[in-house]
């Protein structure tokens, strides 16, 4: 093989990197991946041989002393030559001798089998099997890949994903992932894996079963090279909220017409499951109000813990004019039945302030004391206007006079399960989303077997840097303890510098889109040489710098066109109904 260039002698070599000059008519471009050789001075020892990738590429005239020279040396007035320099970041030495290389040594491209040298890929293996999962296209055509161990928990887990909305395809790069887990082979249990994603923004999650019209032949073909089937998810179930009307419970999707189930929680199922917490992710540091909130939620759960729903039947109200007001039932053993969100909110009211009536505030009867905590009243009217405030956001979530159907996930036939909550306001968002990783996270803690990957885009409003929350919480339990029990976060976000700094610090794998400039300048960042923080900002749509523990460097990559539909304008029914009927004739 002839070599691309030689160690310089002009500039500093060093154990860790190295100049190389580049040969006239070869070429060295930014991620391109080199090796070069050189005899270790204990002849016993033999070659020691460096690997590294060009994270720099420099051109000058040498013999010229002025700005103008360059017309001069044009029209070849000037005895002067050009330089090609690159600069190399040493990824891996064998053997382990940090020696700096010798100037002239020749310096080449590394392919094949150097290559996986150079990223470590002779390493991704456990157990005589193949760890290597398939993440991209390297510039030079080559196949990126991660180490499965460190994003199936074994080595580590969780992925973090940032860039720019809408330019830096984060979540086109999330599900690419999923795909590359459950169709490229190398995750043994990829059958029992099941995968959480939610959808936050428009509906172009609804259709990942919808083969893309739009996939042209070198897209294909970059599949192919991955070694993975260029179509959509095989196994996909799609839940919606409901429409926040009376009558029939019908989900609340426009784009997707059939194949959508809508989810929600009855009252019992609220109660029972502690689900309270969740709507008052705006706390702060009311560590009273957090108090009381806990202590209702356990009045509640003690309440529904014999009762099977939808309706929760509840305690003597004592209060005949709020008992009208709330438009409350009885059942045929004349027992209350709370039907609705509304009710429940107009009996937890009660049971905290009393009834209402009294001329003055200190004549105003007192709410039962198994219920206040002793909180100062203060404390109670703040709760409740809270409490109050969220009955248009989740009453047709929350409801009475349906047995519940929330997403289970873990329990669903499907492998990967969309939730879609774009519709909804922000706190029934932050409800839905605390309320569901709540239970997946209890049950895997139970010991349920097999893996669960959670997608969930905007991570800096769901566990942000300053606030607290219970859903922070959640997730910052998945982050430190979940890679242990098979709990996966693929998390994404604009700005990883609003984020929980454990959260994006407990992530093996990150990946960076298009930043904004002044993002790439924060310490989160840092992981990326200087290089790359500069290039952050101008990458163009589908490449991504991706970072993991095993290589000392990032790997710029591009991923495939999704060969699923990601809008409903994209969906090739052609292809769907050609599949239809193939597996129709062989009987499937």
């Amino acid at each position: 093989m002839k070599p691309c260039g030689m160690v310089l002698g002009s500039r500093e070599a060093g154990a860790l990197d190295f100049w190389v000059a580049v040969e006239e008519g070869q070429y060295l471009r930014l991620d391109d991946l080199v090796y070069v050789e050189f005899r270790h001075p204990d002849p016993r020892k033999g070659q020691v041989r460096y690997y590294g990738m060009v994270d720099q590429v420099l051109k000058l005239y040498e013999g010229s002393q002025f700005d103008t020279d360059v017309f001069l040396a044009n029209r070849q007035l000037l005895p002067i030559s050009l330089s090609y320099a690159a600069h190399v970041k040493v990824t891996r030495l064998d053997p382990e001798e940090y020696l700096p290389p010798d100037p002239g040594c020749p310096v080449y491209v590394a392919r094949e089998r150097d290559l996986e040298m150079a990223l470590y890929y002779d390493k991704m293996t456990s157990e005589g099997q193949s760890t290597r999962l398939p993440a991209g296209i390297l510039k030079n055509g080559e196949v990126a890949y991660l180490n499965l161990e460190f994003l199936n928990g074994v080595k580590g887990g969780h992925v973090n994903i940032s860039g720019i909305s809408g330019v830096a395809t984060k979540t086109s790069y999330a599900t690419f992932l999923l795909y590359s887990l459950f169709e490229s082979g190398v995750m043994k249990d990829s059958l029992n894996a099941k995968a959480l994603v939610f959808n936050v923004k428009g509906e172009d999650l609804f259709f990942l079963d919808k083969p893309n019209k739009g996939l042209k032949a070198e897209d294909r073909d970059k599949y192919t090279a991955l070694g993975l089937p260029a179509g959509p998810f095989r196994s996909v179930a799609f839940r919606a909220p409901p429409k926040p009307t009376p009558g029939d419970i019908v989900p609340d999707v426009e784009s997707r017409k059939g194949g959508v189930l809508p989810f929600y929680w009855d009252l019992v199922q609220f109660c029972k499951g502690g689900l309270l917490p969740y709507l008052f992710t705006d706390r702060g540091s009311m560590t009273n109000l957090g108090f009381l909130i806990d202590q209702v939620t356990e009045r509640l759960r003690k309440l529904a813990a014999d009762q099977k729903g939808p309706a929760l039947q509840v305690e003597d109200w004592q209060d005949e004019q709020s008992l009208d007001d709330a438009g409350v039932t009885f059942d045929s053993l004349g027992k209350m039945r709370l039907s609705s969100f509304g009710q429940l909110v107009r009996y937890v009211e009660f049971k905290l302030l009393g009834p209402e009536g009294g001329e003055e505030d200190e004549k105003r009867p007192k709410g039962d004391p198994r219920w206040t905590a002793r909180q100062a009243t203060g404390t109670l009217e703040a709760f409740v206007r809270r409490l109050r405030a969220s009955v248009q956001n989740v009453e047709f979530l929350i409801r009475g006079d349906k047995k519940g159907n929330p997403p289970d996930p873990l329990a669903a036939q499907e492998q990967v399960s969309v939730v879609g909550i774009n519709r909804l306001s922000a706190q029934a968002q932050m409800f839905v989303v605390g309320s569901i990783l709540r239970e997946v996270f209890e049950k895997k803690s139970a010991g349920r077997p097999g893996a669960v990957f959670i997608v969930l885009d905007e991570l800096n409003k769901y566990a942000p840097r300053e606030d607290e929350s219970p859903i922070k919480d959640i997730l910052l339990d998945i982050a430190e303890r979940g890679r242990s029990l098979g709990v996966i976060l693929i998390g994404a976000q604009q700005t990883a510098s609003e984020v929980e700094r454990r959260v994006v610090g407990n992530a093996a794998i990150r990946v960076v889109g298009r930043l904004d400039a002044a993002e790439a300048e924060r310490p989160e960042y840092r992981f990326m040489p200087a290089s790359f923080r500069d290039r952050a900002v101008i990458l163009p749509q589908g490449t991504m710098i991706v970072q993991q523990p095993e290589l000392p460097v990032p790997l710029p990559l591009n991923f495939p066109y999704p060969a699923w539909a990601t809008k409903a304008s994209e969906q090739n029914l052609e292809a769907e109904i050609s599949t239809e009927a193939l597996e129709r004739d062989l009987g499937l």
